[in-house]
C-alpha cells in the first residue's frame, strides 16, 4: 500500500520547487551571481542548523575522512552551483519556458548517462524516448534559432550532478550541507566585491529585497527536507513519476503567469518531449512490473533539485 503521507511529502516537494520562478522573479532587482551567493551560504547556515538540531553534527568530519568522496562531493557542488545559476540567470530573463525544458529533458539526458558512462543496454522504448527527446532539440533550436542552450545547460549539469550523488553516499541534508561549504568561501568572497563595487541589492535594496535572499536558505532546504522523507517513504517509480511536477508547474507559470511566448513549432517541440517522456514513464512501469529495474531510470534525475 502506497504511504499517504510520503506521496504528499513528494507532492510538496515538486510543487514547491515547481513555484521556484515566483519566488526568483521577486528577486528581479539583484543579479543572478549575488542571488546564488547568498542561496549557498543562507542554504549552509540553515542546513547547519538542521544537522544540529537531529544530532548530526560529525558530517564534515565524515566529509574530510573519505577523500574520493570529497572530490565528487566538489565537483557536484560546482554542478548544482552552475545549475542554480543559470536557473535565476533564466528566471530573470524571462524565459521560464526554456527553464522547463531543460527538466522536462534532464530524464532523456540521465538514460544517455547510463549508456554512455555506465555502459547500459537501452531497451527498444528507451532507444524510442532518446530520439524523439533528440528529435524535439532540433526543433525547438530551429524555432528559437540557436540551440536552446538554457534547457541543455540545465539538464546537463543537473544530470551530472545526479550521477555524482548516487556516488556520493550520504543523506541528502548532509550532501547539500557539504556542497554549500565547500562554495561557501567563494560565494563570501564575491559578495564582498559586489559590495565593494555597490553593485549589490542586499541592504542598499531594502528591507523586502533583504529578508527574500535570506529567504532562499529556507526556500532550497525545505523541499528538500521534503523529498528526503518521501524517498523514504514511496517507491522510486513513483517518485521519479512525481518528479514531472515541477517542470509541468514551472511551464504552466511561464506560459499563464509570465505570459512567454509559445508559437506553434516551439508547442510541436515540447509535444515531441513530452512524448518521449511518456514513451519513458510507459518502459519503465512495464520493466517495474516485469520485476526489472526500469524505474532507476526515471528515479536517477530525481535526487534533489536543490
Amino acid at each position: 500500500m502506497i504511504d499517504r503521507r510520503g506521496v504528499l511529502l513528494g507532492v510538496t516537494a515538486y510543487g514547491l520547487w515547481g513555484l521556484f520562478p515566483l519566488y526568483f522573479d521577486l528577486l528581479d532587482r539583484a543579479s543572478a551571481i549575488e542571488i546564488l551567493c547568498h542561496r549557498i551560504l543562507w542554504s549552509l547556515l540553515v542546513l547547519a542548523v538542521f544537522l544540529r538540531l537531529r544530532s548530526e553534527r560529525r558530517w564534515l568530519c565524515t566529509l574530510r575522512a573519505d577523500r574520493a568522496r570529497f572530490v565528487r562531493l566538489l565537483f557536484a557542488a560546482v554542478f548544482i552551483a552552475t545549475n542554480w545559476l543559470v536557473y535565476v540567470y533564466a528566471v530573470g530573463q524571462d524565459r521560464v519556458v526554456e527553464a522547463a525544458l531543460g527538466y522536462f529533458i534532464c530524464p532523456l539526458l540521465t538514460v544517455l548517462v547510463g549508456v554512455v558512462v555506465l555502459r547500459e543496454r537501452l531497451r527498444r522504448l528507451q532507444w524510442t524516448a532518446v530520439a524523439l527527446g533528440a528529435l524535439a532539440v532540433g526543433v525547438l533550436t530551429a524555432a528559437y534559432g540557436r540551440p536552446p542552450w538554457i534547457a541543455l545547460t540545465l539538464a546537463t549539469t543537473f544530470s551530472a550532478y545526479g550521477y555524482l550523488k548516487k556516488h556520493i553516499d550520504l543523506p541528502a541534508a548532509q550532501s547539500l550541507a557539504g556542497e554549500t561549504a565547500v562554495l561557501a568561501p567563494a560565494a563570501l568572497v564575491v559578495l564582498m566585491v559586489l559590495e565593494a563595487d555597490g553593485a549589490a541589492q542586499f541592504r542598499v535594496g531594502g528591507v523586502g529585497i533583504s529578508l527574500l535572499l535570506v529567504g532562499t536558505g529556507v526556500v532550497t532546504v525545505l523541499p528538500l527536507v521534503c523529498f528526503a522523507g518521501a524517498a523514504r517513504r514511496i517507491p522510486l517509480s513513483l517518485l521519479g513519476l512525481l518528479q514531472y511536477l515541477t517542470p509541468s508547474t514551472q511551464f504552466v507559470l511561464a506560459v499563464v503567469v509570465f505570459g512567454e511566448s509559445m508559437a506553434m513549432d516551439r508547442w510541436i517541440g515540447f509535444a515531441l518531449v513530452w512524448t518521449a517522456l511518456v514513451v519513458l514513464s510507459t518502459d519503465a512501469i512495464r520493466a517495474m512490473r516485469a520485476g526489472r529495474r526500469g524505474d532507476e531510470v526515471l528515479a536517477a534525475a530525481a535526487a534533489e533539485l536543490g
